[in-house]
C-alpha cells in the first residue's frame, strides 16, 4: 500500500500541469484585457478619417499652418519624455512615396534583420490589429508590451495637456509611441513609413535620417498634396535632409523627377536613381521575381539600395551600388506581402 506521502506526490504531479495551464490562461486573459483597454483608449482619439475630412474641408493651408502638424508631434514627443537628443541618436530609414511604401520598408527591414541587426518598423495602416503597426525584429508588439507602452506614453501626454482637447489624434499618437518603443527597445535601425505626403507629415520631425527613400509617385490625397505629379513630388521630397543620401526609383513623370532633383539640390541631399532589377551584378532571375509587376520590381531595387546604403554607413567596406547575393535570403524573397503594392 502506498504511503500517504506518495499519494500526495502523485496528486500534485497530476494537478501541476492543470494548475500551470490555468495560471497561463489567466495571464493571457489579463494581457488581452490590458491590450483591449489600450486599444479602446486609442480609438477614442481623433480618427485618421476625421482628421482627413477636416483637412479636406479646410483646403490646403499655408506653410506655417501645415508645419504645425510636425511641430505638434514634437510637442507630444517631448511630453512623452523623448527629446531631440534621444531622437538624433536613433538611426532612421525614412520612406515616402505613393506606391509601395509598405512593401519597400518591409523588404528593407527584412534584409537588415537577416544581417543580424535589431530592427524597428513603423507602418500604416494595420491589417487586423493596431499592434501590427509597430514591430521589433519583424514581430508586432505582444499584447502586453503594446498595452504597457501605450499606457506609459498616454499617461505622459495626458498629464501635461493644456486643455481637454490637447491630445494627439490616432496616427500622431502611434507615431509618438513607435519612437518611444524604438528608443527603449534599443533598436539598431528604425524603418519608418511616412503617413501622408512627406513635407508636412507628422513623421517628418526626423532631423538626420541615415538614408531616405521615395517610391513611385502617383496622384493621392490631392486635396492635401496637390493636383499634379510635380506638386506631389515636392511634398514627398520633403523628407530629404541636408547631408543625407536619398534614393528614388525611375519615375514615369519627367517633370516630377525634375522636382525631386531640384528639392535634393536645394536641401543639399545627394539623390540617386535606383537601377532596374535586371541590371544588378548578380542574376536576379534566380530569386523568382518573374511574378512581380513593374512597381514591385522598382520597390525591390529601392529596398536593396536603402539597405545597402545603411550597411555601408556601418562598414566602409561595403561599396555603394554593389549589391551582393548575401543581401538576399530565402526569407527575404518569401515575404508574405511582397506582391502587394501598398
Amino acid at each position: 500500500m502506498r504511503s500517504i506521502f506518495s499519494r500526495i506526490k502523485m496528486a500534485k504531479d497530476m494537478l501541476s500541469p492543470l494548475y500551470y495551464s490555468g495560471v497561463k490562461k489567466l495571464h493571457q486573459t489579463r494581457e488581452r484585457l490590458n491590450y483591449e483597454n489600450a486599444v479602446k483608449k486609442l480609438n477614442s482619439l481623433q480618427s485618421n478619417a476625421s482628421v482627413l475630412q477636416l483637412a479636406k474641408q479646410a483646403g490646403r493651408g499655408n506653410h506655417v499652418e501645415l508645419s504645425a502638424n510636425v511641430d505638434s508631434t514634437v510637442k507630444y514627443l517631448k511630453r512623452s519624455g523623448i527629446t531631440f537628443e534621444k531622437l538624433d541618436k536613433l538611426s532612421v530609414i525614412h520612406v515616402s512615396g505613393t506606391k509601395g511604401k509598405g512593401t519597400t520598408c518591409a523588404l528593407c527591414e527584412s534584409i537588415l534583420r537577416h544581417h543580424g541587426y535589431r530592427t524597428g518598423f513603423f507602418s500604416s495602416p494595420h491589417l487586423v490589429a493596431a499592434k501590427e503597426r509597430i514591430r521589433i525584429n519583424g514581430v508586432p508588439l505582444s499584447h502586453q508590451k503594446f498595452a504597457e507602452y501605450f499606457e506609459e506614453v498616454y499617461d505622459g501626454i495626458y498629464k501635461h495637456r493644456e486643455g481637454d482637447d490637447d491630445m494627439p489624434p490616432y496616427f500622431k499618437f502611434m507615431t509618438v509611441m513607435a519612437f518611444n518603443v524604438f528608443i527603449k527597445e534599443q533598436v539598431d535601425v528604425a524603418i519608418v513609413e511616412v503617413g501622408i505626403g512627406g513635407e508636412y507629415d507628422c513623421t517628418n520631425f526626423i532631423r538626420n535620417p541615415a538614408v531616405v527613400g521615395i517610391t513611385s509617385l502617383g496622384l493621392d490625397h490631392t486635396y492635401l498634396l496637390g493636383d499634379t505629379l510635380p506638386e506631389i513630388a515636392w511634398q514627398k521630397a520633403g523628407i530629404m535632409k541636408a547631408g543625407t543620401v536619398a534614393f528614388t526609383v525611375i519615375q514615369k513623370s519627367q517633370p516630377a523627377m525634375e522636382v525631386l532633383r531640384e528639392r535634393a539640390e536645394n536641401r543639399k541631399c545627394d539623390l540617386y536613381v535606383c537601377p532596374n532589377l535586371d541590371s544588378y551584378l548578380w542574376d536576379a532571375s534566380m530569386y523568382s521575381f518573374k511574378q512581380v509587376d513593374e512597381i514591385q520590381s522598382l520597390n525591390i531595387s529601392l529596398a536593396l539600395q536603402l539597405a545597402n546604403e545603411w550597411l555601408k554607413l556601418q562598414s566602409p567596406f561595403i561599396e555603394r551600388k554593389i549589391i551582393e547575393k548575401k543581401l538576399f535570403s530565402d526569407e527575404v524573397t518569401s515575404l508574405p506581402w511582397r506582391n502587394h503594392s501598398r
